[in-house]
């Protein structure tokens, strides 16, 4: 290599160099810049709003629709009586699940809790600290009953169960008819097999009780044992992939289940990707809980049978109910339940021209 080649690739080097320095240099120019304008917003914004109260809501997983639905709805009626609250999690970097959350709300001193909470002793224990320390505790959707919460917004697990039994009876009463012919041929009719999935981590009282229902709502209809089985799926709900994972390893069995019947948003979502995937529509049925968009647009395509709508807004508003209440007067409600409703396959037109109109 010459004496001017190598003098040329140094300069080249050089160039190569200096651009990378002006560029990292401007880059964080700029970024210093924007993150200056930002804090000015922030501050701007703190002096002019003080909030008489800040209350926190703590969930198990603060990106599903399902949670973020709950918070708006908190978080509308709270503005209205100059409250803020904060969706704990959002902001802070990390997987934390609701009990090192509480801890945080409590160390942080907060001015109310409302939590997802299960009947685990740990969080028995957390939600009594927080209470011997001034923080009212509001449990929302799961309960912990033997603790010294203040009040527990949820649902109506009986009624809900009550639904699905009848749903399923419906589609017991659909495959009899189908399978008329062939019981004649063969002698017998198929069993139908359903599914109900449920939680491992979960101590939640509230899905042995919609269980219940079930159960009750097809005896009532007088669908005999020999029509229908009910199993216990356990769902390994550690994160999004482990959910993925066990629904599955349902569909990787000899036998499928005929129904499915999934007790939270993750489970349906995950359940319906599965029946497209391994090409069951129209052999599985869905009974799936909560009305996001994708579960609805699902009803709309015969892919989930029906699903449980429950009104979110109304349950984040009865958590700030409990809570002013409980400021104002001392004690507060010791339950409130939010209304449900179903959608099937002969309403979701009419749900969906109602949602557009609401926008």
């Amino acid at each position: 290599m010459g004496t001017q080649e190598k003098t040329n690739k140094l300069n080249n080097q050089i160039i190569l160099l200096f651009t990378t320095v002006l560029f990292t240099m401007a880059t964080l120019v700029v970024g210093a810049l924007v993150f200056r304008f930002y804090m000015a917003d922030i501050g701007k914004s703190q002096e002019a709003t003080e909030y008489d109260k800040y209350y926190v809501m703590i969930t198990d997983n603060y990106k599903s629709d399902f949670w973020q639905s709950v918070y708006q709805g908190a978080l509308e009626a709270a503005e209205e009586q100059n409250v803020y609250v904060d969706l704990l999690g959002e902001n802070i970097a990390g997987d934390y699940s609701c009990e090192q959350l509480m801890k945080i709300a409590i160390a942080s001193q907060v001015d109310g809790i409302i939590v997802f909470a299960s009947e685990n002793e740990e969080m028995t224990s957390l939600i009594n600290e927080a209470d011997e320390k001034g923080i009212p505790v509001i449990t929302l959707y799961g309960d912990s009953t033997h603790s010294n919460r203040r009040s527990f917004v949820g649902v109506g697990s009986y009624n809900i169960g009550r639904e699905y039994g009848r749903q399923i009876f419906n589609i017991i009463k659909e495959k009899r008819r189908e399978d008329f012919i062939e019981s004649e041929k063969m002698g017998h009719r198929k069993t139908m097999q359903i599914a109900v999935l449920v939680n491992t981590d979960s101590q939640d009282s509230g899905q042995n009780i919609i269980i219940s229902g079930l159960q009750e709502t097809l005896d009532q209809e007088n669908a005999t044992n020999s029509e229908f089985s009910i199993s216990i799926v356990p769902v390994d709900n550690k994160n999004a992939f482990s959910v993925e994972e066990s629904i599955r390893d349902i569909f990787l069995n000899d036998s499928v289940p005929d129904v499915i019947v999934c007790l939270n948003e993750q489970n349906t979502v995950c359940a319906y990707q599965a029946v497209v995937d391994f090409n069951k529509v129209g052999d599985v049925n869905i009974l799936g809980y909560y009305n996001s968009e994708s579960i609805v647009s699902a009803i709309e395509k015969n892919i989930v049978y029906a699903t449980i709508s429950i009104d979110t807004k109304q349950m984040g508003e009865y958590c700030i109910d409990a809570l002013s209440d409980y400021y104002e007067y001392g004690n507060t409600s010791e339950y409130f339940t939010a209304d449900v409703t179903l959608i099937n396959r002969n309403n979701v037109d009419e749900f969906i021209k109602k949602e557009e109109s609401n926008e």
